[in-house]
């Protein structure tokens, strides 16, 4: 059975990956078709729609169907705070190694 720290493995490894960050930050404003998502993220639809699955799956995305349209979300907003959090470590870590550079 899985535990706590399993669950937020599975979100964790649901966003490392630059396809489903590009995905995250394309669905930042708000629910989107699938047919709008795979070219905006420049990528084929079948591997759109396999990281879109396994996010939905880890709790990631949500999903509806509207006709023949499927429609993804951001489930939980507080998913844009993790990866906002994330970028902001990197710019640090690109200040710090700038730095370093330049005092070499």
């Amino acid at each position: 059975m899985k535990d706590l720290v399993d669950f937020r493995a599975d979100i964790l490894k649901a966003l490392a990956q630059p396809t489903r960050l590009k995905i995250i930050d394309f669905l930042r404003g708000g629910e989107r078709c699938v047919c709008e998502i795979f070219p905006a993220i420049s990528e084929e639809q079948s591997n759109t729609s396999r990281h879109l699955s396994m996010m939905l799956s880890a709790g990631v995305l949500s999903r509806r169907k509207d006709g023949l349209k499927i429609y993804y979300a951001i489930k939980h907003p507080e998913i844009l705070d993790v990866v906002d959090m994330v970028t902001l470590i990197v710019k640090q870590e690109i200040s710090e190694r700038h730095k370093l550079l330049k005092a070499v």
